[in-house]
């Protein structure tokens, strides 16, 4: 089979099919920001109706339980995946994410619809379920979308993190004008948002399943990585009719003995003290990050002559300054690709220079990138827990 598919990888790099036109260079970009901004976008939709929970559940702290929750299983389902990233069908894994995240952000306008906008702890309950499964929706979704385009190029894994970002940025719009377009009704607007919030995580399914595996560019690195040794873009090559990579060869494929070049990568252990300060940086961004974003701005900001409309207000300030953040590194005279100033800046808390700690070393073959992915991933969650449990000191002050 690896004999197969390197030969095909020298034709792909002879001929230069690999190379965009401009009609394929357009649907990438389409597919690469819209699969970041579903990856989030059910998870951000409840974040932003922070308006619409505070004032359903005033007892409760629901900006700082559902964070605690979402996070929680978030950090511990990606702990799971992470381990056993080798041996899973990415595939499958992403599309089961995106449609967990579908189902999740449909049942809560079923919820809100069957019970009036009634609150109490039946609903609460209710709701922090469905915000533990967006947690392992995003679980599945985002270290498999990282770990897949991190043996891509660099600027495919810019774009999805830039439309990671974009999720929380156009949910605060929207949730801007739906808040103002309803007036006074807080739920008619939140409704009007879950629901454009399910449409378009459907659009991702689709997107994922049918669209990103088919383009030209995708199916090189593919088909790259899958000379290097690695088994987890077998069901997408075969989803994209690949030449080399009939359906029946997948599932013969991943049933091979392991052979020398596979069992040769970095082991996990060794891929994270390589790239030690890679996950260092990102657990302190989102520890920070997270200990005053959203539970001290929803709820201890203190009352204003803006009312419902403040903590909206600093969230969507927050989202538009993390997006402008994850894009800089597009920028070449504030790009930093040293890692000692990298780590330097994330100490001093640089919030601007965020995420181009994703500018991993382009030196890993392909299964050693897609673990080191899923890895970094681990860790930026487990700066979200850290963050979201400090968050709960701000009660004691």
């Amino acid at each position: 089979m690896r004999p197969c598919l390197e030969r095909h990888n020298s034709d792909l790099i002879q001929t230069g099919s690999a190379r965009l036109d401009h009609f394929s260079a357009y649907w990438l970009g389409e597919a690469r920001s819209g699969a970041g901004n579903g990856s989030l976008f059910a998870w951000s939709s409840m974040l932003t109706a922070v308006d619409y929970y505070s004032a359903l559940f005033p007892k409760y702290h629901p900006a700082r339980i559902f964070s605690g929750v979402y996070i929680s299983f978030c950090f511990m389902t990606s702990a799971i995946l992470t381990y056993n990233e080798a041996k899973l069908n990415t595939r499958k894994r992403i599309i089961f994410g995106y449609t967990l995240f579908f189902i999740n952000a449909l049942l809560i306008v079923v919820i809100d619809l069957a019970t009036s906008g009634r609150g109490g702890i039946v609903v609460f309950l209710a709701i922090c379920i469905i915000t533990a499964a967006c947690g392992v929706a995003d679980a599945f979704v985002q270290g498999g979308m990282v770990g897949d385009l991190s043996f891509m190029d660099s600027n495919l894994m810019q774009s999805f993190l830039a439309g990671v970002a974009m999720s929380g940025t156009f949910t605060s719009a929207l949730r801007l004008i739906t808040k103002a377009s309803f007036g006074g009704s807080l739920r008619k607007g939140a409704l009007m948002f879950f629901t454009t919030a399910s449409v378009f995580e459907f659009f991702c399914v689709l997107l994922y399943a049918y669209v990103f595996p088919k383009l030209p560019i995708v199916k090189f690195y593919r088909l790259k990585a899958a000379a290097e040794g690695s088994k987890t873009v077998y069901a997408d090559l075969a989803a994209a009719q690949s030449q080399v990579m009939s359906k029946l060869e997948a599932k013969e494929s991943t049933t091979d003995n392991e052979d020398p070049q596979q069992s040769s990568r970095l082991t996990t252990g060794q891929l994270l003290i390589k790239n030690l300060d890679y996950c260092l940086d990102l657990y302190l961004i989102y520890t920070i990050t997270f200990s005053i974003v959203p539970g001290f701005l929803s709820e201890d900001t203190g009352n204003h002559s803006l009312g419902s409309w403040y903590a909206l207000v600093l969230l969507s300030m927050y989202n538009v300054t993390d997006l402008i953040g994850r894009c800089s590194p597009l920028i070449n005279c504030v790009k930093i690709e040293s890692r000692k100033v990298l780590m330097l800046a994330c100490i001093s808390r640089s919030s601007s220079f965020r995420h181009s700690t994703w500018q991993q070393s382009t030196e890993n073959k392909g299964p050693e990138a897609n673990a080191l992915g899923n890895l970094l991933i681990v860790f930026l969650q487990g700066g979200l827990l850290s963050g979201v449990s400090f968050d709960w000191l701000w009660l004691l002050a």
